[in-house]
């Protein structure tokens, strides 16, 4: 399993979107990793979230990108100040230490979107599994929109990635209640019509996922991560 796998940060790409603000970096083991700091404007569920979110999702047999342990230093942090989260106090710096990170999957003779055009979207190898997702996605109280992203290689077809799991479980504050609606992807044109068979799939994606697995990771994740509300929620 992932756990216990660390890299350094050696170098600051750039900041990125969204409610965290996350950033990319390029560590010791050669790849380029999304990072969220322990003290993301979001909380400190969000960080577990993202790996129990990402382990669920790939033991149902869902693409989603490999996570690792990311340490960022004090150095690190003094070097790059550019990398510091902006509130609306002021600028706050990041903490150091183990940090989430999640692979980019931008390679070389690859594209990557993270908006597709409605026309596009028969072009997507594995669009059923947007369905699967919605029904973890429902069943694991995730409040906001699915996100994914889309790689396209040396052909026509796109394969869809999963990504950003940091409102599973109630939120990053574990206290929300979300209708199922609140998890559906943007546009809702991108789910292809569902059938019988569409419902096997699902159940059987289900039935693969292995719950001890998961556990032991969630378990087995840094104290400062697993609030008693994170892992509460998890084991509903």
């Amino acid at each position: 399993m992932h756990q216990g796998q660390f890299v350094e940060s050696l170098l600051y790409i750039r900041k990125l979107r969204g409610g965290s603000q996350p950033i990319l970096v390029r560590a010791n083991d050669g790849f380029f990793y999304v990072v969220k700091f322990l003290n993301n404007l979001q909380g400190t569920q969000a960080l577990f979230n993202e790996v129990v979110g990402t382990e669920l999702f790939r033991s149902a047999g869902l693409p989603v990108p490999e996570w690792r342990f990311v340490h960022i230093t004090e150095d690190f942090l003094d070097r790059n100040p550019e990398c510091w989260m902006e509130t609306e106090n002021g600028r706050r710096r990041p903490q150091a230490g183990c940090c989430f990170g999640s692979r980019f999957l931008s390679l070389r003779n690859t594209s990557l979107f993270e908006i597709l055009a409605s026309s596009s979207f028969s072009r997507i190898r594995n669009r059923a599994d947007f369905l699967t997702a919605w029904v973890l996605d429902t069943f694991c109280g995730h409040t906001d929109n699915r996100q994914a992203v889309f790689l396209e290689r040396n052909s026509r077809w796109l394969e869809t990635y999963f990504i950003d799991h940091g409102h599973l479980f109630g939120g990053p504050n574990g206290m929300d209640t979300p209708s199922f609606l609140a998890s559906r992807y943007l546009d809702p044109r991108i789910y292809a019509h569902a059938s019988s068979e569409d419902a096997k799939d699902i159940q059987r994606a289900i039935q693969k996922i292995n719950l001890t697995a998961l556990s032991n990771v969630a378990c087995g994740l840094p104290d400062e991560w697993s609030t008693g509300k994170a892992m509460m929620n998890f084991e509903r």
